[in-house]
């Protein structure tokens, strides 16, 4: 019994979109989601991921179809008909693609616009939504952008977000919390709370990408650029500068570890605690009798530099200053 080619091509099509759909959903291509963002982003690319697995599956099947069905005979020496196209064909196989790229590009402006990127009027977004850090500097006639990024200002919760500067220089990032004061070399945030970056460069361009929270944001001389987020699952990930930064850019790398909020605040407690035994101590000591490696001695634990003092005051000399990066990098911190 012959089936028809009507039902075999409606066979063929729901096997397509099942088996596009299924590793659409299942493709495990992408690292944990670690944020109300990644959560955002990951729907728009398993979405991609089914019409290119469909796209590529129906191109491959027909060229293979065609390559096995119409291939030449073996002593079959005549020419191929003379096929000069097919109006109705082409207008499908030229509309088809531009409607899917139409359809992702509506999409992805969506998801951009909701996770930020085009509010430039920095107002407040709806809630549960995101909104950018695009604004204008008002106290200048130059033009410039004073801010620039992606950030949450609402649905962040009730307690206010955690403000965290961030510097970037070749070759690390510096993190302050300017509520505290304290300094480190590791981002540490609480989970499920809002965190606000405020980032700046002090040398070149750089760009601030953890790939578990699928944001990146370029960090520029000059400007400030804002990222904030809620990180929503607890653990570590890495942070890596995905701009070229220099020589060294490729380990131009540190991490953010998502805690818990009393494990968080635990932490900061005991960093505020260290840095005013630190410096008690620096300041007990007579002004005559305090070494280059007495001031820096309270640097070294808050920016969880695996370094001792004497260490760090020899990177300081001006002698070697020019030698080494990690030399610049220490005389350049701020």
């Amino acid at each position: 019994m012959k089936i028809p080619s009507s039902i075999l091509t409606m066979l063929a099509g729901v096997t397509l979109t099942l088996v596009s759909l299924w590793y659409g959903q299942n493709h495990g291509l992408m690292p944990v989601a670690a944020s109300h963002e990644a959560e955002l982003v990951d729907e728009l690319f398993d979405a991609m991921m089914v019409i290119s697995v469909g796209l590529v599956i129906l191109v491959e099947g027909v060229l293979i179809i065609a390559a096995i069905r119409f291939r030449r005979r073996d002593g079959d020496e005549t020419d191929g008909p003379h096929i000069e196209g097919n109006v109705p064909l082409e207008i499908l196989w030229t509309s088809i693609p531009t409607v899917i790229v139409l359809g992702i590009s509506v999409y992805s402006f969506s998801l951009y616009q909701q996770m930020g990127g085009l509010n430039l009027s920095n107002q407040a977004a709806d809630a549960g939504a995101v909104e950018v850090a695009y604004a204008s500097d008002n106290s200048s006639n130059s033009g410039h952008l004073a801010s620039a990024g992606i950030g949450l200002t609402q649905g962040m919760g009730d307690q206010p977000p955690v403000a965290v500067n961030v510097k970037a220089l070749q070759y690390a990032f510096v993190f302050t919390y300017p509520e505290s004061g304290v300094i480190s070399g590791e981002l540490k945030v609480p989970a499920n709370r809002g965190v606000n970056l405020s980032m700046e460069a002090q040398d070149v361009i750089h760009a601030f990408w953890v790939p578990e929270l699928r944001l990146k944001q370029d960090v520029v001389p000059g400007e400030t650029t804002e990222l904030s987020f809620i990180a929503t699952r607890e653990g570590t990930y890495p942070i890596v500068c995905a701009e070229l930064c220099g020589p060294y850019h490729g380990a131009m790398r540190s991490q953010i570890q998502v805690q818990s909020p009393d494990e968080f605040d635990a932490w900061m407690q005991s960093q505020i605690a260290s840095q005013d035994n630190a410096v008690e101590t620096v300041a007990a000591a007579p002004a005559a009798e305090r070494s280059d490696a007495d001031y820096l001695a309270p640097l070294a634990q808050p920016l969880n530099l695996d370094v001792e003092a004497d260490a760090l005051a020899q990177l300081q000399a001006p002698a070697h200053s020019h030698e080494h990066p990690h030399y610049q990098m220490a005389a350049r911190i701020d």
